[in-house]
């Protein structure tokens, strides 16, 4: 076993460990339903050959996850009244991907959200990034995780459990050093996606991974999410400048459109936020605790179903699909437009290299970055 492979193992061990607690499949559970993973060839990219994974629990709730951008293609399950449909936009082929659409259920990195006019100095050194944003750098690049094609391994049947592993070279993107990344995804019993993020470096280099997937709790992106009901354990945000990048205040949501800290429709005081809502929110957290907590409840009235967003990270992207302009298709042909799915993004505040009033999200050589994000859907029938 050589130092990269035995990483991968204690890596997805220490995940494996953390998330023991959410149950696992009996024999007599596993007669309804077979729970397992299954990988089918899905096209090329790069050269390189895709793999498309589909993770079935006890339940019969599916997550679909393509290793081309670690990306969550699907996710179905049945909804109050029975019906199956997936709570997540996605494609059904590969060529959807293909065509670039924006970060679809795809893993972020190195650094999501937004760097300012894609630059940042680290010991004393200027790098310089992509700007593929405006004036700023987003998402990792021109070719962020989300385009890499990542290597997949089976951990586990019983409660099926997928690990990505991918190395990101010194300089890719502009970024400094090798960074080694592993990230695993769990399908739990108790219908959860745990996603576990673990990186190494071998040279200081920002890191804050999070996964980009766009959610509509319906099953059906003719529904706006506007309607859907939200509540984030966070009473404070960081506000944003003309090009969206974090201007370094926290700032109180108390009583403005920005509060989200009992349920609110989401529509109800959207108008009020130029463009819509794309910020972070800055969960509540004890002192500097990293344990998981509940950042976000979301709920759709039309399916029943409630997605509960746990996290280790300190912030949390709410951003309401602002920019969709119908350019691209759901499977069944409908165009996916402005504000029919949003995304839950957990994750560090945006521009923190150049913010050194937020927490770090610098890698050092010798430490391990390691955060946790589950998301548990509920059907209310």
């Amino acid at each position: 076993m050589n130092k990269w492979t035995s990483y991968v193992a204690v890596a997805a061990i220490a995940a494996g460990t953390l998330l023991a607690g959410c149950g696992g499949a009996t024999k007599e559970e596993k007669k309804d339903v077979k729970a397992g993973i299954t990988k089918a060839a899905w096209g090329k990219a790069d050269g390189q050959d895709v793999d498309l994974y589909t993770l079935t629990n006890k339940n019969g709730v599916q997550v679909k996850i393509s290793s081309y951008g670690g990306t969550v293609t699907s996710w179905t399950a049945a909804d109050k009244a029975g019906k199956v449909s997936s709570i997540v936009v996605g494609f059904d082929s590969l060529s959807g991907y293909l065509a670039k659409p924006p970060f679809f259920g795809a893993i972020i990195g190195r650094y999501g959200n937004r760097i300012a006019k894609g630059n940042f100095k680290l010991n004393g050194t200027t790098y310089q990034l992509a700007v593929n944003d405006g004036p700023n750098h987003l998402h990792g690049g021109n070719k962020g995780f989300d385009k890499v094609i990542w290597t997949g391994t089976v951990l586990s049947d019983t409660i099926p459990a997928l690990v990505l592993t991918y190395v990101s070279k010194d300089g890719e993107e502009g970024y400094p050093g090798n960074l080694k990344v592993v990230v695993k995804y769990t399908l739990t019993n108790d219908d959860e996606l745990a996603i576990d993020y673990t990186a190494e470096t071998d040279k200081a280099t920002p890191v804050n991974l999070t996964n980009h997937s766009y959610f509509n709790l319906s099953g059906d992106v003719n529904n706006s999410i506007l309607d859907h009901v939200l509540q984030m354990n966070a009473a404070n945000y960081t506000p944003v400048d003309s090009t969206l990048i974090t201007t370094g205040e926290i700032k109180a949501v108390a009583g403005g459109p920005f509060d989200f800290t009992s349920p609110q429709k989401i529509g109800s005081r959207i108008a009020q936020v130029p463009g819509g809502y794309d910020h972070n929110w800055v969960l509540d957290r004890k002192g500097d605790s990293t344990s998981l907590m509940l950042a976000a409840t979301l709920t759709d009235s039309i399916s029943g179903r409630t997605l509960e967003v746990y996290t280790t990270e300190p912030g949390l992207q709410f951003y309401t699909g602002n920019f969709l302009d119908g350019t691209f298709k759901a499977p069944n042909g409908t165009p996916i437009n402005k504000n029919s799915a949003l995304c839950l993004e957990t994750q560090h505040y945006p521009d923190s290299p150049n913010k050194p009033g937020f927490p770090s999200t610098i890698l050092q050589p010798g430490q391990q970055y390691h955060t946790v994000t589950k998301y548990k859907l509920i059907v209310n029938k």
